[in-house]
């Protein structure tokens, strides 16, 4: 793994040209980054507040939604900021994890109140399906989750940190490893989906490639809706009932009722002290949720954490971190991989599956916060993935950052199917910043993305 800090990218959204930077930018990243390095120049993306000096850092499973949350942070957003447009970007360069068809979960460090929230916004269950209904989709909550989350930190224009992801979607970004993996894996179903083929089929048949284009023009025009209308756009009014009909065409029959009253929430989340320091994990969020703070709690006891072993993963994490000590922590799922395989025509939205209707599971949300009690500053985030792993992966990571072990100590320790992110200030933040250090799981496919400007 390098230790050399990537340099932040330029970027102008709004043009072809940043997308194409942003590709480019990916492919020279690493696995590891650390925020401590030397100093580089950072260019502002266009709007105003760029920040000088510790930028703060971001991790994802998707290199490219690393890089557009860095670039926020450069542009004077907040963590919360970074993490809604990384995630926005993830829903456009992974789908087959995260989208607006989906949802996830969030713990929200603010460094100014001093407090860890939960926003949870799990892709919904269903209580009853409509008729005609062979592939059940969830209740989508993604946008109103992001946007819920922002009212709890943002600091940018909630359309600016839409932006990112719609000139994605419109323009194409390349296929990423991570996402070709999961294409070849679930290529004959997914194919046979007209829509979803004409999005991830390649010209000479079967799925896209690694490094071919990826251009989604019906999601583009859907996040310029909501970037325009707000994300209100998606659950009343004429978006919401373009979505309901294509669903029903897709097999997935979403109804009016569910997108209006399905709503994201603010919960507490658990509290485990840890010497003086304090870990936090997500309430019920999914099944596995629970697990993460048993298999944490075990490996601080020194005993085994439960056996991870199962399905292959179907989640996505992000962690993001500001200059002021705010942090975030998210992970996304569609529950299975492409979630049902179908794309409600005309609007570009993958559906999710719908959780405990049939053979799918919801798949396990498994992030961690933790700050310390006196000072009630940040001290660590993490994020896992890998179905019944994912909540194995959180903990590893977090008991190495406790730990104070070097970071590819816990990534070799977490079982497969897991993979873990990782983002540890020994000395705390804010003012620590010397001391903060961020990975991904080599074994995955994505990125830690942090610099300095001077």
């Amino acid at each position: 793994m390098s230790t050399r800090t990537p340099k932040t990218i330029s970027a102008n959204h709004a043009s072809r040209r940043a997308a194409a930077w942003l590709l480019g930018a990916a492919a020279l990243l690493s696995g590891c980054s650390w925020f401590g390095g030397s100093s580089t120049p950072s260019v502002p993306m266009g709007t105003p507040g760029h920040v000088r000096g510790f930028l703060g850092g971001a991790i994802a499973d998707e290199p490219r939604a690393a890089l557009v949350s860095r670039e926020i942070l450069s542009a004077g957003g907040t963590a919360v900021d970074a993490a809604i447009a990384g995630a926005f970007a993830m829903g456009v360069t992974l789908p087959s994890r995260a989208g607006l068809g989906g949802g996830g979960a969030c713990l929200v460090y603010n460094a100014r109140l001093r407090n860890v929230i939960t926003v949870s916004f799990p892709a919904g269950r269903r209580a009853a399906l409509p008729p005609g209904t062979d592939r059940p989709a969830a209740v989508p909550l993604m946008a109103r989750g992001l946007f819920l989350m922002h009212t709890r930190g943002g600091r940018l224009r909630f359309e600016q940190l839409v932006r990112p992801a719609e000139d994605l979607a419109r323009f194409g970004t390349e296929v990423s490893a991570a996402l070709s993996e999961d294409l070849a894996v679930v290529a004959a179903p997914l194919l046979n989906d007209p829509q979803s083929r004409r999005v991830f089929g390649a010209p000479g048949g079967g799925p896209l490639r690694g490094g071919e284009r990826l251009v989604q023009l019906d999601l583009g025009a859907t996040l310029a809706q909501l970037r325009s209308g707000g994300v209100g756009e998606l659950y009343q009014g004429p978006l919401s009932q373009r979505l309901e009909d294509a669903s029903l065409l897709a097999g997935g029959g979403l109804t009016a009722s569910e997108l209006r009253e399905t709503l994201a929430e603010v919960v507490e989340p658990v509290r485990v002290p840890v010497g003086q320091d304090v870990a936090f994990f997500l309430p019920a969020v999914g099944d596995g949720a629970a697990g993460t703070q048993a298999a944490f709690q075990a490996i601080q006891a020194g005993s085994a954490p439960p056996s991870g072993g199962g399905l292959s993963g179907a989640s996505a994490g992000l962690v993001t971190m500001d200059a002021e000590g705010n942090a975030v922590s998210c992970a996304f799922s569609m529950n299975n991989l492409f979630g049902t395989g179908r794309i409600a025509e005309g609007t570009g939205i993958l559906l999710a599956a719908a959780p405990g209707m049939g053979s799918v599971p919801a798949a396990p949300l498994a992030v961690t916060m933790a700050t310390n009690r006196e000072l009630r500053a940040f001290r660590a985030a993490t994020a896992g993935t890998g179905q019944q792993a994912a909540g194995i992966a959180a903990a590893t990571m977090l008991a190495t950052a406790f730990g104070r072990q070097p970071l590819e100590n816990g990534f070799a320790a977490i079982p497969e199917p897991g993979r873990g992110l990782a983002m540890s200030c020994p000395a705390y933040m804010p003012g620590g910043n010397a001391s903060c250090v961020a990975a991904a799981d080599p074994r995955g496919g994505g990125v830690a993305a942090g610099s300095f400007a001077p």
